[in-house]
This record gives C-alpha cells, structure tokens and sequence, in this order.
C-alpha cells in the first residue's frame, strides 16, 4: 500500500512516526530517505517512541558517527545511519543481516545510498521532501496492510 502524509512541524512528524510505530509488529526493515534537515530523525524519534522505546526524546539521536544505534522497545530497534559509508560492502560489513529477524526492526537513514542492498527483501519506504519552511511531505511505499495510517 502507499501512503502520503503531510507534516507542518518537528511535532507532526514525530506523532506521525508515533502512530506507524505502534503499528509494527516486529520483522520489518524501514528505509528512509531524504534531505539533510527534511526529518529522517524526528521520524525515528516518534517511531521509536510508538514502538515503547523508553526516553526516545532523549537516546534517539542520528548515529552519523556511530553508525548503528540500538533501542529497546516491544521489540530491538536497530537505527543505521548510511549517510558516510562509502559502499555497499560497508553497509553489509555492518552486520546488516544480522539485525534483520522477527524481534526487530531496522530503520534505516540515508537509505538511498545502500537500497541496491535491500533488493530481494520485502522493506518500508519513506521518502520525505521539503515543502515549506517547516512543512514535509512523506511518501510511503510497500506498506504491509496490517498498518492503517
């Protein structure tokens, strides 16, 4: 199924994420694409927040650095970053596969940069643009039809 979604603040992405996290189930890979600053982060702080990740306004943070961060939710919450790795095999050096089972889910920033590596896997596509100063426009694709948005 596909989905559009309008946000006009840090806060309306953030409910939004809120909302399709509660609606996870656990198994399912998320990649997310995007501008720098159009809300790949805020996404993730509601989606963590909608999957029981306690403190998510304060541990959610974009891992540029570290790459991968972990939360504990109803279910593991792996959140990769591609935004600096270089190639695919970076990204698989991660241990990719290894985060991908039915207790988990695995949100993935930049996903552009890595999605050759998903081909063969049923995941979640978001892809938010800027559509005004604060305002975003979130496009969901392959969304399984348990989550009603």
């Amino acid at each position: 199924m596909k989905y559009e979604f309008i946000s006009n603040s840090p806060k309306d992405t953030i409910e939004f994420g809120n909302r399709f996290g509660k609606q996870l189930k656990g198994g399912e890979v998320v990649a997310i694409s995007g501008d720098l600053g159009s809300g790949k982060t805020h996404l993730i702080k509601g989606i963590a927040a909608g999957s029981g990740a306690a403190d998510f306004g304060q541990v959610v943070n974009s891992p540029t650095f570290v790459i991968v961060n972990e939360y504990k939710g109803r279910f593991d919450i792996y959140h990769i970053d591609a935004y600096r790795l270089r190639s695919l095999n970076e990204f698989e050096m991660l241990g990719f596969d290894d985060f991908c089972f039915p207790e988990s889910v695995v949100l993935i920033e930049w996903a552009e940069k890595v999605e050759e590596a998903l081909k063969g896997i049923d995941y979640i596509r978001i892809r938010i643009s800027s559509i005004g100063a604060a305002a975003r426009k979130m496009v969901l694709e392959s969304v399984p039809e348990y989550i009603k948005l």
